[in-house]
């Protein structure tokens, strides 16, 4: 069972989710589930209003971005993400459009101009432009 499933069911209830780990996620479970088709299946967050996936590495991001992977059926999501990262997994895929036209308001951190590209992914998202400092 993922941990994100173990979460959701332990805090169904949840609104706000801060996920911080910049380590690769233990791919041998993710391999697993991926060989048996059954098991596969998108995690459901009802409640979930507000994601941080600030400080994390790319494939917690896919984790969130993709609809084969999460699925926020009732939700208004503000995201907060570092603008690398969210680059570096949407560059190639175009399967996160489902998720990402969910985005409400997205925080972009360290990157100080607009893209086209994102309005196109995030086409209903307000999106705003922070910069990090003291890294």
């Amino acid at each position: 069972m993922s941990f994100f499933l173990r979460i959701v069911q332990s805090f169904p209830y949840a609104e706000n989710l801060y996920v911080i780990n910049r380590k690769l996620q233990n791919r041998k479970q993710s391999n697993e589930l991926i060989n048996d088709n059954q098991n596969l299946y998108a995690i459901e967050y009802f409640f979930l209003s507000e994601l941080r996936i600030v400080n994390v590495y790319d494939d917690y991001i896919e984790e969130f971005l993709f609809d084969t992977k999460a699925c926020f059926p009732n939700n208004v999501i503000v995201l907060y993400i570092k603008y690398e990262s969210l680059k570096r997994v949407t560059q190639y895929h175009k399967r996160c459009y489902t998720n990402c036209a969910k985005i409400d308001k997205l925080y972009l951190y360290d990157e100080p101009k607009r893209s086209n590209s994102l309005q196109e992914y995030f086409s209903n998202a307000e999106i705003c432009f922070f910069q990090i400092f003291g890294r």
